[in-house]
């Protein structure tokens, strides 16, 4: 692009400011009046719904756009303006996922869930009280940038709640269908892996303040509850997809529940990822220049950020771990009502029998599928999720010269355990590994 000539500079750049000043206050317009209509509800223990919070995300979301096209983060005048704008957009996303969950919980038919409502509902108080005190400061910093406050504003009206008492008719029907089983298996599965990869994360109990700044941000952030929270997404889908279309009214009860566990953890880990962005961006070292550090200060006085982080991990991400606890139990169970059983009869590794490797690769086949599978040696039955178990059954083995055993269960799993078999197990003669199928490269 040419240079704009030095004797017309001026001219261009006061029409381009004036062309700004004149957007500005069109797409600031909706996000002021719901910054008006925060700070004209003075109580402390104020409601907002699923309405309000979806208006202000979604106009908060037009003007951080608009205000990022022109460059307000580099900009000290309208940097403050810009953070303002952005931080009542992440914590009214996290208010509404948490006004969701509040609004779903009893279809959700979860166990062990009256601490959790609670909390929930001191949480979403907090994020409220957070909204009220930033909303204020975003409207003081507009008037100081010359922008019109709308004439209009919203009422209580204009935000009614999502629920009502009256339900339309359940007419559609929802019953099993004929291939829903192996979608359930699929499914179940899959949760159980994603809660054994979740397991890393082990938070299963309050921390103090200090203990959290040790694993926020470099063990847990914004990026890895994402990908969870897409993981759990994409689970959620396919159930809806392929085994219930119709929701949680009728139909298979423990179905209803697994779908439950979806959607708490699910709207959990949104709530979570949100939070954790608005401390990440724009709480946690936002830079080395005084501007930034200014504004992060600011920012830091009408949202705390030790009780930002105990909202997030002491009630979010507690109850995200919670609730994949309790659905690890229950995915279990509809896994091995549904799951297409089999036997097989199998060698037994050569030479050194049922020690640790072989053990080790026939746990880990199992615990890869999730279904039940035993280790069948004349009348005793062994767990062969468990290496401890199959090591017992090893003995058992050897002591009564055994060359043959059966293994019962899952036919998923049966079929590794089948082609783990026919390479030995794993091992040389000697004991030493060798290579594995390409059907076993997930043991790898």
């Amino acid at each position: 692009m040419d240079p704009i000539p030095q004797h017309c500079s001026e001219t261009s750049i006061s029409a381009s400011d004036a062309k700004f000043a004149e957007k500005i206050s069109v797409f600031s317009h909706d996000f002021l009046k719901c910054t008006l209509y925060l700070v004209g509800r003075s109580s402390n223990n104020v409601r907002f719904t699923q309405k309000f919070y979806s208006t202000l995300a979604s106009s908060s979301t037009l003007l951080e756009d608009f205000l990022d096209y022109h460059g307000a983060k580099n900009n000290k005048k309208w940097y403050l303006f810009r953070e303002l704008t952005a931080g009542m957009r992440h914590i009214g996303l996290a208010s509404n996922f948490q006004k969701h969950i509040s609004n779903r919980l009893r279809y959700y038919d979860l166990p062990d869930s009256v601490d959790f409502e609670r909390e929930g509902e001191e949480s979403l108080r907090f994020l409220n009280q957070c909204l009220q005190k930033m909303a204020p400061v975003a409207l003081n910093e507009a008037q100081r940038l010359g922008i019109d406050l709308p004439e209009d504003r919203f009422q209580d009206a204009d935000f009614p709640s999502i629920q009502t008492t009256d339900l339309l008719a359940y007419d559609i029907d929802d019953e099993n269908r004929n291939e829903q089983k192996q979608n359930i298996v699929k499914i179940a599965s899959e949760f159980l892996n994603l809660v054994k990869n979740f397991d890393q994360i082990k938070f299963y109990e309050h921390y103090s303040h200090q203990e959290i700044l040790g694993i926020v941000p470099d063990k847990v952030n914004e990026v890895e509850v994402r990908r969870y929270e897409m993981l759990v997404h994409n689970l959620q889908s396919s159930f809806d997809t392929y085994v219930i279309h119709g929701g949680f009214r009728f139909g298979n009860r423990k179905l209803k529940q697994l779908r439950g566990f979806f959607s708490v953890v699910f709207h959990l880990l949104q709530m979570v990822g949100r939070l954790l962005h608005f401390y990440e961006r724009h709480l946690h070292e936002a830079g080395y220049k005084n501007t930034y550090k200014r504004v992060q200060d600011e920012l830091a006085m009408v949202v705390a950020p030790e009780r930002l982080l105990d909202c997030t991990m002491n009630y979010g991400l507690y109850y995200v771990c919670h609730f994949l606890a309790l659905g690890k139990e229950h995915a279990r169970m509809i896994l091995n009502e549904n799951i297409e059983r089999g036997l097989i009869r199998v060698g037994v590794p050569q030479k050194l029998g049922f020690h640790a490797r072989p053990s080790l690769l026939v746990a880990k086949i199992v615990q890869y599928y999730g279904g039940q599978v035993e280790l069948v040696v004349g009348e005793d039955r062994f767990d062969a999720s468990s290496v401890l178990d199959i090591q017992w059954a090893g003995g058992k083995i050897q002591k009564e010269n055994l060359r043959e055993v059966v293994f019962e269960g899952d036919s998923r799993t049966l079929k590794d355990i089948e082609i783990l078999s026919a390479v030995n197990y794993g091992e040389d003669m000697m004991g030493k590994g060798v290579p594995l199928p390409k059907e076993l490269k997930y043991l790898r």
